[in-house]
């Protein structure tokens, strides 16, 4: 196959910290004597200041239209993959234009060219850089997860503190929650003079408005009635921290400003009754919750069916009921075993059977990991040169403020400001070294898990069955009395391996 001769050269850092540790300049040069080694004619190079895990990624886009308007096929070329895509979500877009002989994706560090002729494991290759790359966010999300969960178990704030508190740090420079003082007498007082049941939310909001409750100490705006049903319904007050995202409750080391019984006659008179506590009352089974019918998208149900014998002997099973898809008004009913037959053989085609191509792979994870070793090196390096420059800053503005060429207060604002930064610079080199060999533990890991699913599922109990369910299938179906089922990157790959060793043949 012919290569393109006309190129689009991308150049890509997340943020403005990562521009100088990462440098435009230089992947720029880098890129450029790739393209004339490789006799391509740059026809423009995109450089660009996004994350490559969120948003729409408006540039990015714009790169693509780009390579689209050409009427010949295009190299994007770019230093490596994670600066093209550090997810999968754009892996359908790019292949798409892959395949059609669009473009051509050249990856400098990887020593890499994907293009329409592409092998299976050229691709599997791609797609295992990508793999890492998302790894590498992942393990970074996973950092601050950790430290968020640490923080919990020593009943220690992860946000911002509610109204009655203020966000500050110890002397240490550690983030801490005290009481304010000028604003929790108040919310005391909203909460006894709510338990009377004598007013509504609207009420209350004007009694708050009276007393002079501001929802922010620097804000000082008058509390609106959806932030006093916020306060009315915050645990926090009394001593137990809400997660907004999974619901859960964690106990907090602060002073608390009512007492729970308060809270509970609070609620009873908000709600107007008592809720009763919800208990599933259906049979235990292994696909409870996670499988569903293919003709009506409704979660499966199942029923346990025994039968006993004159000699005083018993048999039970559960069987499970999907609708039939060529009569959906008509029930099919399966035995369980019969679909964890299916499950089996599905988990079965995991395992990499192929040395070669498994030593391809790990090989593959751990080169992909030194240039990631390099990237955090430099990272950490820019970091800390930031964090000594914020502290000669820090010398000045002292001097400034001794010379009286600024305020006081000005002196305090702007050493807040550069002091939290500090504080961040600590908390990203604590992560990048804790990411650093992380993200690759990981990948290996899945490996390991794949080769041995199958036992694991086997040898596990219902609901550590369910949660390696829920980790390796995107999705479970039962077509009457077939299971369907897609599954998550990367065992979707694991299990094409062996098509791929026969592809190569």
């Amino acid at each position: 196959m012919t290569q393109a001769t006309k190129a689009i050269i991308l150049a890509r850092v997340s943020t403005r910290e990562q521009e100088e540790g990462y440098s435009i300049d230089a992947q720029l040069n880098r890129l450029q004597e790739y393209c004339r080694r490789k006799g391509l004619e740059v026809l423009k190079s995109f450089t660009i200041i996004e994350s490559s895990t969120n948003g729409d990624r408006k540039h990015f886009m714009e790169m693509i239209a780009f390579a689209k308007q050409q009427r010949t096929r295009i190299a994007i070329v770019a230093d490596k993959v994670d600066r093209i895509q550090r997810s999968f979500k754009e892996t359908p877009l790019l292949d798409d234009l892959v395949n059609r002989g669009k473009i051509e994706l050249h990856f400098h560090v990887e020593n890499c060219i994907i293009h329409q002729n592409s092998t299976s494991m050229e691709r599997l290759m791609w797609n295992m850089s990508v793999m890492m790359a998302q790894s590498y966010v992942d393990s970074l999300r996973d950092n601050v997860n950790r430290s968020k969960s640490q923080k919990l178990k020593k009943g220690e704030c992860i946000g911002l503190a509610p109204i009655g508190y203020l966000n500050t740090r110890d002397e240490r420079g550690r983030a801490d929650v005290i009481v304010d003082e000028a604003r929790a007498a108040l919310v005391t007082r909203i909460y006894e003079t709510y338990s009377t049941g004598s007013h509504t939310l609207g009420e209350m909001m004007e009694f708050a408005q009276e007393w002079g409750l501001t929802n922010s100490k620097r804000l000082k705006k008058l509390v609106n009635k959806s932030q006093m049903y916020k306060i009315l319904t915050n645990p926090f007050y009394y001593g137990v921290m809400k997660i907004k995202k999974n619901g859960e409750e964690h106990p907090h080391r602060y002073p608390p400003l009512i007492s729970k019984a308060l809270f509970d006659r609070c609620q009873e008179v908000r709600l107007g009754w008592e809720k009763k506590p919800f208990k599933y009352a259906g049979i235990d089974f292994v696909f409870r919750g996670i499988l569903t019918c293919a003709t009506t998208g409704k979660t499966i149900s199942a029923e346990r069916h025994s039968k006993t014998y004159q000699h005083g002997g018993r048999d039970e099973w559960i069987y499970l009921s999907s609708w039939n898809p060529d009569d959906p008004k008509k029930k099919v009913w399966v035995r369980e075993e019969q679909v964890l037959e299916q499950v089996e053989a599905a988990l079965e085609t995991l395992a990499i059977k192929n040395e070669k191509l498994l030593q391809n792979i790990t090989s593959h994870i751990f080169q992909t990991n030194e240039s990631k070793k390099a990237f955090h090196i430099k990272q950490t390096a820019v970091l800390k040169k930031e964090h000594t420059e914020i502290e000669e800053k820090l010398d000045k503005l002292l001097d400034l403020m001794m010379e009286k060429v600024i305020s006081k207060e000005e002196f305090e604002a702007k050493k807040r400001r550069l002091k939290d930064r500090q504080y961040e610079i600590d908390d990203l080199i604590r992560s990048y070294d804790e990411a650093d060999d992380a993200f690759t533990n990981r990948l290996i890991d899945l490996l390991n898990l794949s080769a041995g699913a199958l036992d694991r599922f086997r040898g596990s109990n219902f609901a550590e069955k369910r949660d390696l369910l829920n980790f390796v299938f995107l999705n479970l179906k039962l077509k009457g009395k077939k299971l369907e089922y897609s599954m998550r990157f990367p065992f979707s790959e694991f299990a094409k391996c062996d098509d791929i060793v026969k592809w190569s043949e």
